[in-house]
């Protein structure tokens, strides 16, 4: 297959990928393989290190490594215990892009800056775009309503122009509500210089996802999802299914969350010693911190097992764009020939506007 040439924006320049695509780190998805297969189609993938204990993200990064010499990147959601120590992980074995979110990233930045790391923040507004800028980052995923997870409260159509026309001089990375060549040139006309493709990612033969989920996407609609905070703490959505349903109903009782959390710290080899504290100091956030991790049973149950009867699965709106399991380097290419046919199609009719108008005026 002859490769789509390389494009040029102010994301591929800074993180030196080919192509203005970027893999988001999703718990049990954005795996080694995921990553180094993103990374090598041209792509940056970005390695989820929320399930991964200190050693196991260093063992990640290091299989990563042995996958690709390409750039990559790890994602650090600083609210969540174990966050910090694997971005410290990260930071020693100087991984190109660490992708934060809900934290503090100072320290980040100024170890970053030492190597000629990145940071890439996720952002859903201007006012926490602004705080991530002042703390160091050098571009934003500006994540929108339709995104899988834990988007914002505003379309892309709308966010993705206004958050370029506050900081001009920061790169975005769109994330919400985009999974084909089309989306991707819509993207950049909007302001943006890349794009993240969670959910289409999710959706390949590399990915990790249990094929079941893989089916259940691609038969689904754009208008079956759910959003709404009752399932992990924060604003969320997922694919509408009867578990789903079930548990967008109503809050959880909070000693269940409790509990729980504590079982999900175990798996992941957190110690209780550093969950205990911040309940008695930061009630509420370590409530959503606690239903956070009480959200990792059923979401284990869809992504890693298949059930889609008892699990909750993450996606974006964009699954109504998803229509079957290709390759991630066929899904890449097939994205950016798309997206230059696009260019094309759109250049040329600006073209024949121009004649006309100027045989208008000839007339």
């Amino acid at each position: 297959m002859n490769q789509v040439p390389a494009v040029s924006t102010r994301i591929t320049s800074l993180f030196k990928c080919k192509y203005p695509i970027v893999l988001p780190g999703m718990s049990w998805i954005s795996t080694p393989e995921l990553v180094a297969a993103v990374s090598n189609a041209g792509g940056v993938g970005i390695l989820a290190t929320g399930p991964l204990s200190a050693q196991e993200t260093r063992n990640s990064i290091q299989k990563i490594r042995s996958l690709t010499d390409k750039p990559f990147g790890i994602g650090a959601t600083l609210l969540m215990p174990g966050a910090s120590e694997n971005a410290k992980v990260a930071l020693e074995e100087q991984v190109p892009i660490i992708n934060v979110s809900l934290g503090k990233a100072e320290w980040i930045a100024d170890r970053l800056s030492k190597y000629g790391g990145k940071m890439l923040s996720t952002v859903t507004n201007q006012k926490h775009a602004q705080a991530a800028l002042e703390t160091g980052a050098d571009a934003f995923m500006v994540t929108g309503h339709e995104a899988a997870a834990h988007g914002g409260t505003v379309t892309s159509l709308v966010l993705i122009p206004s958050m370029a026309e506050a900081f001009p001089e920061v790169p975005i990375v769109a994330a919400g509500g985009f999974a084909t060549g089309k989306s991707l040139h819509a993207a950049l006309s909007l302001g943006a210089d890349a794009v993240a493709m969670g959910s289409r990612m999710a959706v390949t033969l590399e990915s990790p996802l249990a094929q079941a989920a893989k089916e259940a996407i691609v038969h689904a609609s754009e208008h079956q999802t759910l959003y709404g905070k009752n399932f992990d703490g924060i604003p969320a959505r997922v694919l509408e299914t009867p578990a789903a349903r079930d548990v967008m109903k109503s809050r959880p009782w909070f000693p269940i969350v409790l509990y729980r959390a504590f079982m999900a710290a175990q798996q992941v080899g957190i110690p209780l010693w550093q969950v205990l504290p911040g309940l008695l100091t930061q009630w509420d956030k370590m409530f959503t911190v606690a239903q956070f991790g009480a959200a990792t049973d059923a979401i284990m149950a869809a992504t890693v097992k298949g059930d889609m009867k008892r699990g909750v699965q993450f996606v974006g709106q964009c699954q109504g764009h998803i229509h079957d399991i290709p390759s991630v380097e066929e899904l890449v290419q097939r994205i950016m020939v798309e997206t230059r046919q696009v260019h094309q199609q759109q250049r040329q009719r600006f073209d024949e506007l121009e004649e006309l108008s100027d045989e208008i005026k000839t007339a």
